[in-house]
């Protein structure tokens, strides 16, 4: 999966998560606020995932730039 495809699931993931957790507690059921919570983190990682190849994409990029100046 590329970077905006993480990006995109981890906020989707954590959107739902959410959501799952407010319904649980309005409906007071501890599985559907664990289940909301887990897949909230779940998003949370995702989103990192995306974000550090992003970073890494960026970085080779500038340092391919770099080399390319010098010869």
């Amino acid at each position: 999966m590329g970077s905006t495809a993480d990006k995109i699931t981890g906020v989707t993931n954590e959107t739902i998560g959410k959501a799952k957790q407010g319904v649980g507690k309005a409906v007071s059921s501890d599985k559907l606020e664990i289940e909301g919570a887990a897949q909230a983190a779940k998003g949370t990682a995702q989103k990192a995932v995306g974000d550090a190849k992003s970073a890494t994409k960026d970085a080779a990029n500038k340092a391919a730039d770099f080399v390319n100046r010098k010869f």
